[in-house]
Formats: C-alpha cells, structure tokens, sequence
C-alpha cells in the first residue's frame, strides 16, 4: 500500500507527465499526416501536417480558476 507522503508525490507529477504525452501525441498525430486541434488566444485553429494553422472557431477567453476554487459551469 502507498504511503500518503508517495501518493502526494506522484499526484505532483501528473502535470509534467501530461505534458509529456500531449507533446508526443500531437508530434506523432501530425507525423501521421492528420491535423490536430488547438486553441491559442480566444481561437481554435485546426493544425495541419505541414505546420499551416487554419482557424476553425472563436471561443470564449479561459476561466481563471485558482486551487480548490469551485465553479459552476452552465
């Protein structure tokens, strides 16, 4: 069984994992010749093999959200 302490480290990690495996996804997504969705600014734009970004959608600007902060989406 983990230690309270270990469960706390590993939960620290999650955020650099997570970056690491959206980075390779979205490398080996274009890699594969398809385009990948991001969303930069208030835009969504489509991004294709060859680097071109194309915009797709407007979106509403993020919701700041501190730790332990809740908020109610509707």
């Amino acid at each position: 069984m983990l230690s309270e302490e270990k469960i706390d480290e590993l939960e620290r990690q999650i955020p650099e994992w997570a970056e690491v495996v959206f980075a390779r996804a979205y490398r080996r997504t274009l890699a594969a010749g398809h385009s990948v969705l991001v969303s930069d600014s208030g835009i969504i734009y489509e991004v294709l093999p060859d680097g071109t970004r194309r915009p797709v959608k407007q979106i509403a600007p993020p919701t700041p959200v501190g730790r332990g902060q809740k908020i109610t989406m509707r």
